[in-house]
């Protein structure tokens, strides 16, 4: 049997007042005249994101949840062009331990997904430079947490930039620059307008890197409709890596807005996939990437209880029959 595991993205929709992704511009940073006053400003509200961060891996394991993304904004102007003397590690190093150790006692899986401003396939050479800077900062948070940072961060393959076979070639000849310690964090993901799952898997098979399938995206951009025929090429990918297969889970939210997230999961859509896949790997974990969160992750736990085809784990777990 397969077992499945469920998480989500960042925010919680039970905690409202528990944002992990409080921020502060670089202009409103500028109106304080003390510089020394806007940087510990700075630094309590990147601990406030790191409070509420802990209140929501405290929720997981209260509803048994065992996989979250962290949200890549914890700290706000980290890798800023004009505070490059700010060690914004240093505040906060005990609770970083703390959540590293926290996560470790309950066995938690946690990640994240770089921001879209993150490309590693520009031809632009300051695009580059500020891409890694931020790779280097997730780079450093999990480094304090004292989880290894082996693939825990998803990035897309990049820009198309409407030349495919360049695009990727670029990511390739790019990928020499990029530390070694930074090139084993990532895993790419195929996407919705731009690199299909054919084109990531080349890459991920060229450079050995961990491909997430995100199933929607397939469905809504591709060249081979039938995934399915890729699938053991997608295994092989994570065969070097301590961390079971990962994938994305979401839906379209209607049929004229396909590529937009619904609020929920289509448990029917869902089990289409997972029908194909059971029995190919020990185990998988799948992220939700709805509007709702860790609602439809409880949303759709709700309707797979009832199954015949599963047996339930926990609250966010089950074997697939």
């Amino acid at each position: 049997m397969t077992i499945v595991r469920l998480g989500y993205v960042a925010m919680s929709m039970e905690f409202k007042s528990a944002s992990p992704s409080k921020t502060m511009t670089f202009t409103q940073f500028q109106k304080n005249k003390d510089r020394e006053a806007a940087i510990s400003k700075l630094e309590r509200i990147a601990m406030a994101n790191l409070e509420n961060t802990h209140r929501l891996l405290k929720h997981n394991v209260f509803s048994d949840i065992h996989f979250y993304r962290l949200t890549s904004r914890l700290i706000p102007l980290a890798n800023h062009g004009e505070l490059p003397d700010w060690d914004y590690i240093m505040p906060l190093k005990e609770k970083l331990h703390e959540i590293g150790e926290f996560t470790r006692k309950h066995n938690m899986r946690i990640d994240f997904h770089a921001d879209h401003f993150v490309v590693l396939n520009s031809s632009k050479t300051e695009v580059f430079k500020n891409s890694l800077k931020t790779l280097n900062m997730h780079y450093s948070l999990l480094k304090e947490m004292q989880i290894d940072p082996t693939h825990r961060c998803v990035l897309h393959v990049g820009g198309n930039y409407k030349d495919t076979e360049k695009s990727l070639e670029r990511f390739a000849g790019n990928w020499i620059d990029i530390p070694k310690s930074v090139q084993q964090m990532i895993i790419l993901e195929n996407d919705d307008t731009s690199f299909t799952l054919d084109d990531t898997l080349y890459l991920c098979e060229k450079l050995g890197i961990p491909l997430v399938f995100d199933y929607h995206h397939h469905l809504a951009y591709h060249q081979n409709e039938n995934w399915e025929d890729n699938w053991e090429r997608v295994v092989a990918t994570w065969k070097d890596s301590p961390l079971p297969i990962k994938m994305h889970i979401s839906s379209p939210k209607s049929d004229a807005e396909f590529r937009h997230h619904a609020d929920i999961v289509d448990v029917d859509m869902f089990f289409r996939f997972l029908k194909e896949i059971k029995g190919t790997v020990p185990q998988i974990d799948c992220m939700i990437e709805a509007k709702s969160n860790d609602e439809a992750l409880f949303t759709l736990i709700k309707q797979i209880e009832n199954r015949e085809d599963v047996e339930m784990i926990d609250g966010s777990s089950f074997y697939l029959k």
